[in-house]
């Protein structure tokens, strides 16, 4: 397993906002988890969505869709783990 951060990001109170990241094997399977950055503590920070676009036979691009779930403005990192 091979695993980093590919970006950062922020979001505002309640905001909703769309990342993406190209050029992937496609036949990876690749797992994508957002880890909150900002210190703050009780329920969940962010919720996120993953879309896979095949950009051609042998690479993928993901779109991730993260929605801040706090009344507060969030920070967080978009981390993979490639388990093939």
């Amino acid at each position: 397993m091979w695993t980093g951060t590919q970006f950062t990001g922020s979001l505002g109170p309640s905001q909703t906002g769309r990342w993406f990241t190209f050029g992937w094997p496609a036949q990876w399977h690749v797992v994508w988890y957002m880890v909150p950055t900002s210190v703050r503590t009780g329920a969940p920070q962010v919720d996120w969505e993953v879309s896979v676009e095949r950009a051609s036979s042998t690479q993928c691009t993901y779109w991730i869709t993260v929605r801040n779930l706090t009344a507060a403005p969030v920070t967080f990192e978009g981390r993979f783990a490639v388990l093939s």
